[in-house]
């Protein structure tokens, strides 16, 4: 992984607004977060070729709970067991000489960590206010993580020019939030085909979008590699893509570093997928992929398969003359199929 602060602007602020709340149609019936299911695994290897991995990951459940312990209500007055629950998944791709890619890798997860607990809000109940307002606190922690890096890495000769991508999904019941930058990518597999939801912040995919190479040379490209947005380096004036989505029942989200797809085109990685093996045992298949194609560079991969809950509209709120039926994201305007 290389570095280049180049004058070629490829971070934007992508902000998709969520069809529960920007639908003319009647919302769908949320299913609680602690109903959703998540099938989680994760590996990470040095590959063939480095010394080391300066790739880090983390996996984590969060969860805001609350049980009564004693009352004198009448039975079934209040629920006696309620909370919510989230899931956190993060890729960082370090880079930088000696070890400085190991630390900056390193330390963008553990300072995100430690600036969420400290935060009032950890964002279980979703609107679009709450929505824009989590994803502003994510783009914050980002900019402190990026700052705290450029620091660090002046304060010691044996850091200097360290860096690292960071790509971090969110998901709480049915919502999916991303905050990304860097190259390691997000993809969303849904119902045999797949996406990619992170875009590229290289000099190769900067070409690409300005017309002067194909997008498909993109990944053969001699700087497909050559960083052109990365945390480190900016004394906090980062900026980073964030989404908003809608995750659907039997979606499986891929978080990983660019050792896995340049090694394993996104066909590859598709066909994997589309063999519905668990998510520990498709992470193993993925990884000897990319090892059997060379690993020529660190690989780490994170998956999360969902089992959610139907959307079915409430009888109170379904449109006069309409049956009962479930809602598909896709027919709604904005939803997660439109994206």
């Amino acid at each position: 992984m290389t570095a280049m602060p180049v004058n070629i602007e490829t971070s934007q602020f992508e902000f998709l607004v969520s069809p529960l709340s920007s639908s003319t149609r009647p919302a769908p019936r949320e299913p609680h977060s602690t109903s959703v299911k998540v099938d989680l695994a994760a590996t990470s290897h040095p590959g063939k070729v480095r010394n080391r991995n300066e790739d880090h990951y983390m996996v984590s459940r969060v969860s805001r709970h609350m049980e009564v312990l004693m009352d004198n209500l009448p039975a079934g007055e209040i629920p006696h067991d309620v909370g919510e629950t989230g899931y956190c998944m993060v890729v960082a791709d370090g880079m930088g000489g000696m070890n400085a890619g190991d630390v900056a890798s390193m330390m963008a997860i553990s300072t995100g960590v430690r600036l969420a607990d400290k935060s009032v809000k950890w964002g279980f109940k979703i609107n679009e206010k709450e929505a824009r307002e989590l994803l502003n606190r994510m783009s914050m922690y980002f900019q402190e993580i990026d700052r705290r890096l450029t620091v660090k890495s002046e304060a010691d000769r044996r850091l200097f020019g360290m860096g690292t991508t960071l790509t971090l999904a969110y998901s709480v019941g049915a919502h999916l939030f991303l905050i990304h930058v860097g190259d390691s990518r997000a993809y969303l597999w849904r119902r045999g085909e797949m996406k990619q939801l992170t875009r590229d912040h290289t000099v190769a995919q900067a070409l690409a979008d300005a017309g002067q190479i194909k997008p498909e040379d993109v990944r053969t490209h001699a700087r497909r590699n050559t960083l052109t947005n990365y945390l480190g380096g900016h004394r906090g004036k980062i900026q980073a893509d964030v989404r908003w989505t809608r995750l659907e029942d039997g979606d499986r989200l891929l978080l990983c570093s660019d050792g896995l797809n340049d090694m394993v085109d996104d066909a590859g990685i598709l066909e994997v997928l589309n063999r519905r093996e668990d998510s520990k045992r498709t992470t193993e298949i993925l990884l000897d992929k990319a090892m059997q194609a060379g690993g020529k560079d660190n690989i780490t991969i994170v998956l999360a398969g969902y089992t959610i809950p139907a959307f079915v509209v409430p009888p109170a709120e379904r449109p006069e003359g309409v049956a009962p039926h479930l809602i598909d994201t896709d027919d709604l305007p904005g939803g997660a199929g439109a994206n």
